[in-house]
């Protein structure tokens, strides 16, 4: 069946696709490749890890990242919020945000913009291009993950 035959399937007036949305996102923001993130962390900047807890077992973590999941980011680092961690000092803070790939941590940092955070940004790439610069990692820890028995 093609999409023009089933009304379902066809996008809502004023929706947008969630490529349209991510460019939008990444328009706004200065994004920095591993190296230069990396600097920024070394130069002060606040380098938040938001991927899930098992993302970060299995693929490991940035030595002194600040881990807040993706569902409570914006409570975490809004100055003005009464949940905000000690971190959140005031809307100048340079905050740098990361996940696995470099997707969720373009529409984080667009999200924290919008909180008034100006200077927050993501990680091109994530995590995974992080690693692959060769930059500091821990893990994977890999907890719960059985060893593959071997064979007799």
């Amino acid at each position: 069946m093609a999409q023009a035959d089933d009304p379902s399937l066809v996008p809502p007036p004023g929706s947008r696709g969630i490529d349209e949305i991510l460019a939008t996102a990444r328009a706004r923001l200065r994004r920095l490749d591993p190296e230069r993130a990396h600097l920024a962390y070394r130069g002060g900047a606040l380098l938040v890890d938001i991927r899930p807890a098992a993302q970060r077992a299995a693929h490991g973590t940035v030595p002194g990242s600040l881990v807040i999941e993706r569902n409570v980011l914006e409570w975490r680092l809004d100055p003005r919020c009464p949940a905000r961690l000690p971190e959140a000092v005031g809307y100048d803070l340079r905050v740098v945000v990361i996940c696995q790939e470099g997707y969720t941590s373009s529409l984080a940092a667009a999200a924290l913009q919008e909180l008034g955070l100006r200077h927050a940004t993501d990680v091109v790439g994530g995590f995974v291009a992080w690693r692959f610069a060769g930059l500091p990692v821990l893990g994977p820890t890999r907890r719960g993950v059985r060893p593959l028995s071997r064979p007799r």
